[in-house]
């Protein structure tokens, strides 16, 4: 069952973000295909700024698939700053263009 990964937070910035990038990615400013992630799984990507915050919001295949993402993505936001763990729930719906 595919996932929904929301990261949302007054520790979470675009600053912050694009640190834990260059950390995932190896020192790329920019993910910008799921092969750039560290583990496969990755459907939807988006990161952004919105009026109550900067918002990260990832679509998994697999709860399995998100939990390798974190164990690899929580050391390095506890490393950059970011103490607010993202909400994860299953997706009642997924369309893709």
């Amino acid at each position: 069952m595919r996932v929904v990964v929301v990261h949302q937070g007054p520790s979470l910035t675009q600053e912050r973000y694009e640190e834990t990038v260059r950390k995932l990615s190896g020192g790329k400013s920019r993910m910008e295909k799921p092969e750039d992630w560290p583990v496969e799984g990755l459907l939807v990507h988006i990161a952004g700024q919105g009026d109550h915050g900067f918002r990260v919001v990832d679509v998994w295949e697999s709860e399995e698939a998100a939990r390798r993402f974190g164990d690899r993505l929580m050391p390095v936001l506890k490393e950059v700053g970011v103490e607010v763990p993202p909400e994860i729930y299953p997706a009642h719906t997924f369309v893709s263009a």
